[in-house]
């Protein structure tokens, strides 16, 4: 190399004096010149914490209004992203539920609005199971092997996606209830069955598998409120009525315990 950074080119190159062409040559010299470039003083420490920083920024990505609005609220970030990923959040199985609760409150004004309703109270509290029964693990979520190995896999997982697609369901149906004719009391009367049903199922997964939990259960409530339906002619109102609904309740909190008690054995059904 014929010539080198002089001392007073090296000093204003470090105290950041010179314009952007001449800081580009002396880059470029220092690249290619092991002599100059010992010349100039670098903190080790603080250089790596800079990389880093950029790294970190580099790769990241930009959160987007929902979760900046999320972690306003106190919810992690990458909890957010890991929820992002449920399967039954994606739009084919949002798209699934509006499709059913449509055709619920359509039939409700074409035909019998009465028994259209009772058939409404017996399938919304379903919707809300099934959607945690699909919420993780094979063969539902296609990058469940990916997210296994994180360290929120496993009981833990499932009960984060679990409140999001119960929650996301339950919204759902309490807007196309109160589109429903009919007693306004109805419109909210499936309520607490599906929390109940949701939060028994995710008790029931810590003795068995989750969708097989989930599964026993929602045949259960089918079989029993359509069988009292049918013979009935219309679904009873003590099955919804404030009674029951208080039964609902106690049930749901037993249920909850038993869950906070043993949920270190949750059992998301995947394979071994």
């Amino acid at each position: 190399m014929s010539w080198h950074v002089d001392e007073g080119l090296l000093d204003a190159y470090q105290q950041g004096r010179l314009d952007p062409s001449r800081v580009m040559a002396v880059d470029a010299h220092l690249q290619a010149c092991p002599s100059c470039r010992i010349a100039v003083p670098v903190d080790a420490a603080w250089l790596d914490r800079s990389w880093t920083a950029v790294l970190d920024r580099i790769q990241s990505p930009a959160p987007g209004p929902v979760e900046r609005i999320a972690e306003r609220a106190g919810l992690p970030g990458h909890r957010l992203r890991l929820l992002a990923a449920t399967p039954a959040l994606r739009w084919s199985w949002l798209a699934a539920t509006v499709a059913v609760l449509t055709f619920g409150v359509v039939a409700a004004y074409a035909g019998n609005a009465r028994t259209a309703l009772t058939w409404f109270l017996i399938v919304a509290p379903v919707l809300p199971v099934l959607a945690v029964a699909t919420a993780y693990g094979p063969p539902f979520d296609p990058m469940h092997e990916i997210a296994a190995v994180t360290p929120a896999a496993g009981p833990a997982l499932v009960l984060w996606r679990a409140t999001a697609v119960v929650g996301v369901s339950m919204a759902l149906g309490t807007v196309a209830a109160v589109l429903l004719p009919g007693p306004g009391w109805y419109a909210v009367a499936w309520l607490l069955p599906a929390f109940l049903l949701s939060i028994s199922a995710l008790a029931l997964a810590t003795v068995m598998p989750l969708p097989l939990a989930a599964g026993l259960l929602a045949a259960t409530w089918v079989l029993a409120t359509g069988g009292l339906s049918v013979s009935g002619g219309a679904l009873p109102p003590p099955v919804f009525g404030p009674g029951a609904q208080s039964g609902y309740l106690l049930a749901a909190a037993g249920a909850a315990a038993v869950l906070t008690r043993r949920r270190r054995r949750l059992d998301p059904g995947e394979s071994r």
